[in-house]
């Protein structure tokens, strides 16, 4: 006969689902806010047609469109089969190039 350990998968105090509730409500009460890192901005705050550089700084692309997600030209990456037309989230941090 073998003997069956106990999992210990309880916790020392449960938690009731109004309990829950309640922090996620206070958690999310004002919406959760993003902010670029210094010097970077997000895709959607670009003007179209801005070239853009991003973190790593082995891509670079034009800004075509943007909504939830940012139709972008990569002009220049490590891999080749990066370039081109791609979609990106609108949240991507990125360096906005002034200078070519």
């Amino acid at each position: 006969m073998s003997r069956k350990k106990s999992l210990g998968l309880t916790t020392r105090r449960s938690v009731t689902t109004a309990q829950i509730n309640r922090l996620v409500k206070k958690a999310l009460n004002n919406g959760v806010k993003h902010t670029p890192a210094k010097g970077y901005k997000f895709l959607q705050d670009l003007n179209i047609g801005s070239l853009f550089q991003t973190e790593s700084g082995q891509t670079r692309g034009v800004l075509i469109s943007c909504g939830v997600n940012a139709t972008v030209i990569i002009t220049k990456a490590h891999d080749k089969a990066e370039l081109g037309k791609k979609l990106i989230a609108s949240h991507t941090e990125v360096k906005e190039i002034t200078e070519v």
